[in-house]
């Protein structure tokens, strides 16, 4: 039997008592399941989060204007404007990386398509490409093709071990999925699936929220709940054992995304980097983008509600923005880093309060879905881990060859299904342009089991011309419908 007075008393001494305020209503199973949930809470933390989140809603709506400085340009690479020769070493040094096994893929797959009207995780979602692949095959068959160039390169054989950290409630899903499709030709032992924090849902007054009489009301701590859940659930002892030195780390609704880039990790390396982002110039003044900025000497992504119009409309001499860093939530982080962040830095993250319509149960028990705001989420963010780096640089990439965010349905006409696809499918008809070929039409997919970012295509299109639909496909590709 549970041992309702020392509950009682554990909560009392934090001001949560009312979490058992149903009890006598509850079966033994019930119980048990309350007491689970609250075992799973920090309670001496419970308030110092609370109190900490509840003291940075006093900051929102200031601005940092006259604290603000853009990226040095010794900080930032921008890819349009680097030698050739340059990158070619950067990816050079990114390829020797990865065929010593130095490199791994951290993916933020937590989230479910409920936007997309879509009820499985994000990264089962079919974009409707020619080839019916969703975004975790996608990615998958371009972490595989990453090792076979690197071993081209190199002469060695090197692993990309891929660790996905999922939510609560998208882990059994895509594990299935993954078990499902045979994890898409990659080795099991090599895709590490974890499961990120859960936070308690508050009242204004601190009060932490039930969702049903024995459940208390969490939500998923957010992208930055990664560092907790690295140290928690063992990630970084397992990147240590198995010799990983550098991550590549960024979330699943990106199609474009260049899986463990050899020129993104070849360049933080050779800059003996922490950690990095990769930012898209804003394409306004207005875009509503955070920016990768200084405020006071530090590192930090500045929302764009933080910055007055004046100042995010500032120019260089060369006509661009000053403030033109935007941030795409695609980082690089060097373990030794990560592992500074699990055992020191964690707990000093900033928390991020939302004001969101948090299903309860009132004080009858009958669970109410309100139609206002009622409660805060307390949130954690990946990128607010820059500040602690020695060491942080940036890469400007272009947007149309690096950046197409899956987020909205079609209805939305702005990052949904069909600018996903058109963006895939004209980047591709510009590399097979670029190898020598020409395309009539816009229907254009290549699959990464034929080229990873363009390479290699000159034997099979150059002097040819094609009418779209094309599909570029290999012999591996036929299991690309499962």
């Amino acid at each position: 039997m549970t041992d309702y007075a020392e509950l009682h008393q554990r909560l009392q001494k934090v001001g949560q008592e009312h979490l058992l305020k149903f009890w006598d209503e509850l079966s033994e199973d019930e119980r048990k399941q309350l007491e689970q949930d609250i075992s799973e809470l920090d309670l001496n933390e419970l308030k110092e989060y609370f109190d900490r989140a509840t003291s940075s809603l006093a900051q929102n709506g200031l601005k940092l204007d006259d604290r603000l400085q853009p990226l040095p340009d010794d900080k930032l690479i921008r890819i349009s404007r680097a030698p050739e020769e340059l990158l070619n070493s950067y990816r050079e040094e990114g390829l020797k990386q990865i065929s010593l096994g130095h490199v791994g893929v951290l993916l933020m797959a937590g989230g479910q398509g409920t936007r997309l009207g879509f009820a499985y995780p994000k990264g089962m979602y079919d974009v409707g490409l020619q080839s019916g692949k969703t975004l975790f095959r996608i990615q998958a068959e371009r972490i595989i093709k990453l090792e076979e160039l690197a071993f081209e390169a190199t002469g060695k054989k090197g692993t990309i071990t891929w660790y996905i950290m999922t939510s609560e409630h998208t882990l059994q899903p895509t594990l299935e999925y993954f078990e499902s499709n045979n994890y898409f030709g990659l080795k099991k032992e090599n895709v590490v699936m974890f499961k990120q924090g859960a936070l308690p849902c508050y009242e204004y007054d601190g009060k932490i929220m039930l969702d049903q009489k024995h459940r208390i009301a969490r939500a998923p701590d957010g992208n930055g709940g990664i560092y907790r859940a690295l140290k928690n659930q063992g990630i970084l002892d397992d990147l240590t054992k198995r010799g990983i030195l550098y991550l590549h780390a960024h979330s699943v609704d990106n199609i474009l995304i260049k899986v463990a880039d050899p020129v993104f990790i070849g360049y933080c390396v050779r800059e003996n980097a922490d950690c990095a982002a990769k930012v898209v110039e804003k394409s306004s003044p207005t875009e509503a983008v955070g920016v990768v900025a200084i405020v006071d000497g530090k590192y930090q992504v500045v929302e764009y509600s933080e910055i007055s119009a004046k100042t995010a409309e500032m120019r260089n001499p060369d006509g661009r923005l000053s403030f033109s860093a935007g941030n795409i939530c695609n980082h690089f982080f060097s373990t030794n880093f990560l592992l500074k962040i699990g055992s020191t830095y964690e707990q000093e993250l900033k928390l991020h309060v939302a004001k969101k319509k948090i299903p309860f149960i009132d004080n009858s028990g009958k669970r109410i879905k309100p139609e206002n705001p009622n409660g805060i989420k307390i949130e954690k963010f990946v990128f607010d881990v820059f500040e602690f780096a020695q060491k942080f640089v940036a890469m400007e990439v272009p947007r149309d060859e690096e950046f197409s965010a899956l987020k909205n349905a079609d209805s939305a006409g702005k990052d949904c299904p069909s600018t996903a696809r058109s963006d895939l499918y004209r980047l591709h008809k510009k590399y097979v342009e670029a190898a020598g070929g020409i395309v009539h039409g816009e229907e254009c997919e290549i699959s990464p089991f034929v080229s990873y970012a363009g390479e290699n295509l000159a034997p099979l299109v150059e002097g040819k011309s094609f009418t779209t639909p094309l599909y570029l496909r290999s012999n591996r590709d036929t299991a690309a419908h499962l």
